[in-house]
């Protein structure tokens, strides 16, 4: 059935800016860009990992009012203190000064914007993570089965 996430996707008031934020910074590698049926850019297509990509949606005009119940993109890192000092160096803006908090579920996480104003979280697993644990029962449960 479901088999993984395969993209989020974001519309764009100020795409180059978030463009250059999603490559720039955080360094996602632009894949393809699709055009409408006038020719013009509808969609690029940024690599997150070998099967996960984030869409960017340009648009104009005003941006409308909130709708959904969209919170935030969760992206997890190897190394919590360089991903947070290397966006930083990059000019990504930092929640609470850059400080990494530790979450409820064990997780060391820090939290920045794009430039559309939507939430991004970089989240360090834990040895004793409430989410490793569970990745590694996931894990047990397909190599025993």
């Amino acid at each position: 059935m479901i088999k993984s996430i395969g993209h989020a996707a974001f519309d764009c008031y100020d795409y180059e800016k978030t463009l250059d934020f999603y490559t720039r910074i955080l360094g996602f590698e632009p894949m393809f860009d699709l055009p409408n049926d006038d020719g013009e850019l509808w969609i690029t297509y940024l690599r997150v990992s070998d099967e996960i990509f984030i869409e960017l949606f340009p648009k104009s005009g005003e941006r409308p009012a909130k709708s959904g119940s969209y919170s935030h993109l969760c992206l997890e890192v190897d190394d919590i203190e360089i991903t947070a000092k290397t966006v930083t160096e990059r000019g990504a803006t930092l929640d609470n000064g850059g400080k990494i908090n530790t979450g409820k579920d064990g997780n060391l996480q820090v939290w920045t914007k794009d430039p559309e104003g939507n939430r991004i979280e970089f989240m360090q697993l834990m040895p004793d993570c409430l989410q490793l644990r569970a990745i590694e029962r996931i894990k047990a449960t397909k190599i025993a089965g």
